[in-house]
Parts: structure tokens; sequence; C-alpha cells
């Protein structure tokens, strides 16, 4: 048989035309280039700890390969892995989980992603306050969600109120998402703030809430921060709780994350899970272990370290003309309010309209990159992690500062 044949054009599925570019890769990817062409950019764009992973971590992986220890493991992880998770559950917030009640995946984000999937049907709406992290909206739109964006304020530090949940819920709410410490602003929910809300959602026993509590060793407050299934007993039985290990040890790469929640939740993630990898990386899972039981001296030094640089980014930004920053409860970010610098133009005469066109400038202008805050559902703001080191801080807020006087 001869002739040409032509292949028809490829179309994606619609729910990858739902799903947008993360702003924070895209903005990491330009830095990157940038700096191919030989210019000096401060980065403040990327969301992960400056530090290596501790050593005694990457010693228990070595220990693993050298061991044979590379081969699938169980869905839901090695015993000696769901061990030590229900060992910190238990030690952070009082609450025994059976070994049921745990999933463990390539990072926080594919749990948070196979917990969608294995919920959320065409219509289920899913609560999201701002600002929010940007992948959020985009995973529920890719499971058939609809995403129900909640605009927070100024007055309650970013927070969703009782009575913003209250008038958000309808019968097609699924989910609410708390992230606390939050990422992009940093702040935290307190217990009392939790119970409020635990009474809203005590009259819909529909909804089912995602405790994203990534960031709950790295912060800044008196007293430790309770997550929202210690600090709500009577709706527990409808927190997943989602956590990992790459913010608090430096294990980005290592892609680690885990869930706990009732076993019937669970192990609809666990099926979901079996399908698409399988079971996360023996080796990884190995680290993990090292770091939940080992020496913890690791996360207290760089939370000290966190806090003296969000106290110098602070204090510095806040001395902009124009820029007003939340100060923040833990993480490693500062959420800056910009829309002093609206209005004005740039020595090109371009006027700034928009958060985005604000971060173009610093861009351009002062070779500083950071995220454009409607890409976190908030404007006018942008995002810049302080997970580095105090002289970039301080030179890199220099430049802004300095990109800033010169605006008319």
């Amino acid at each position: 048989m001869t002739g040409t044949h032509i292949a028809a054009p490829f179309t994606p599925a619609d729910r990858v035309r739902r799903i947008k570019e993360s702003p924070s890769t895209a903005a990491a990817a330009r830095v990157r280039e940038l700096k191919a062409a030989g210019n000096r950019i401060f980065d403040f764009t990327v969301g992960q700890p400056d530090f290596d992973t501790p050593q005694h971590i990457k010693d228990a992986a070595t220990r693993a390969m050298h061991a044979g220890d590379t081969r699938y493991t169980s869905v839901n992880g090695t015993v000696e892995l769901r061990a030590a998770i229900r060992e910190r559950m238990e030690r952070t917030s009082g609450i025994s989980y059976p070994d049921g009640s745990i999933t463990v995946g390539g990072g926080a984000k594919q749990v948070i992603y196979l917990a969608f999937s294995a919920t959320l049907d065409a219509g289920d709406e899913v609560i999201i306050p701002t600002p929010y992290w940007v992948s959020y909206p985009d995973m529920v739109g890719a499971n058939d969600g609809t995403p129900v964006v909640v605009q927070t304020k100024a007055q309650d530090r970013y927070k969703i109120t009782p009575a913003q949940l209250r008038e958000a819920i309808t019968p097609r709410t699924r989910w609410l998402i708390l992230n606390s410490p939050s990422n992009p602003t940093g702040v935290a929910y307190t217990q009392a703030e939790l119970h409020a809300l635990a009474a809203v959602l005590q009259e819909a026993p529909h909804v089912w809430v995602l405790s994203d509590e990534i960031y709950d060793d790295i912060t800044f407050t008196d007293q430790p921060l309770l997550g929202l299934a210690a600090a709500a007993p009577s709706i527990r039985s409808r927190v997943l709780t989602v956590n990992g290990v790459s913010k608090s040890y430096a294990m980005t790469g290592w892609r680690l994350g885990y869930a706990v929640g009732v076993p019937a939740l669970i192990g609809a993630i666990n099926l979901l899970q079996s399908q698409t990898s399988t079971c996360p990386s023996s080796i990884s899972q190995a680290g993990a272990v090292a770091a939940l039981t080992g020496d913890q001296s690791f996360v207290a030094e760089t939370v000290r370290a966190y806090r003296q640089r969000r106290d110098r980014a602070l204090e510095l930004i806040a001395d902009v003309d124009g820029l007003n920053p939340i100060e923040p409860d833990g993480a490693f970010y500062l959420f800056v309010d910009c829309e002093g610098l609206l209005g004005r133009r740039t020595p090109q005469g371009a006027e700034l309209t928009n958060d985005q066109e604000v971060t173009l400038y610093l861009l351009e202008e002062a070779g500083v990159a950071v995220i454009q805050g409607s890409a976190f559902g908030a404007e006018p703001f942008f995002r810049m992690s302080y997970a580095t080191d105090l002289d970039t801080i301080e030179d890199g807020i220099a430049a802004i500062a300095a990109a800033v006087a010169r605006l008319q």
C-alpha cells in the first residue's frame, strides 16, 4: 500500500486545556534564561529551602540503596515510614491514627491531586480562600470540580471567616481547603479561628476539609500551631491532613508527601495511587523515615534562620514607599501589597496599572524576580521567598527600593 498518510493534529483532553502553566515554574524558567544570558538576578521566586538535606537523611538513603531496598514497596509506603508518620502525628497533634489512615505519595502535591481525583465528580465545588497556592484551582479543575474562590480581607489577615464560609457553602460543596501557615501569605489560623470555622462545618456535614499543613514546622509564633483535626475533634472524621518532608527537611527533590484521614478516603486515594505510580520511591521513603524519627535540630536551626530573614526582609520592605508587607506567622514568604505603586510611571513613561506590570518592572529595572499576586488570586500584590541568604535579601530589596525611587 502506498500513499502519504497525514496524521490528525494532536488535541489535548479538556482536563489539560483547563490547566494553566504554574506561574512559579514560569517565573523560575525566565530567571534561568536571564541568568544564562549573563544578567545578575535576585531570585525570590522559588518556594524551597536553600539549605542542603541533612547528612543523616542522605546517609539513611545511601544505606537503603546498599542494602538493596530498591524495589517496589506497598502502595501506602513501607512499614517503617507508616510507623514514623503515626509517631509524628501523635507527637504533634495528640491523635493516634491507625495504619489504614495513612497514604504516602510522590510529594504532598500528588497526594492532594489524588484526593480530588478520588472524591470529585463533575460540578462538585471546592471552596478556596484567597490568596491561595497557585495549584489548588487547577488541580480542582483538572478533576472536573468547580473552584469556588472566596476573597479574604486585610482586616481578617487574609483568612476566611465563618460568615464567608457559611455563605460559600452550597449543596454541591465537597471540600474546603485550608492552608496554614499559608503559601503565599505565611499567616496561620489560631485555635479560636479553627473552632469558629468548625462550628460552621458542623452545620454542613457534607463538606470535608483538606488541611494543607506542609509548613507547620516553620512557624514563628510563641505557641505551636494546632492543625484543624487536633483543634476541632467534632469534625475530625471529615479532615484530610496533608504534610510532607519537602519544606521542613529541605527535601523538595526527594518528592515524598503523606496524608492522614479516615480509612475509606485513604483507601480510595491508595487505589488511585496503585494505578498511577504504584508507590513512592523506596529510597525517598528511607530518607523520610530518618527525617521524621531522627535528630530534629536541623528544623530548629533553619526556623531560627528563616525568622531572622523574615524580620530583616519585613524591616527593609516596609521602608520602601508604596509597599506594604503582610507579617507572616510561618513559612518563608512575604506577600507584599504593591497598590501604592499603581498609577506611577516608569523612567520610560509606562504607567504601572497592575501587579504583573509591577513584577515585570522590578525584573527589568532592578533584576529582582518575584511572582505577581494575581497568580495567587489576590491583587495587587507580589510574593517573594526569603528562603535565601541575608546578603541576597538585603541587596535584592535595596535594588527594589532604588527601582521604586525611579518611578514618577
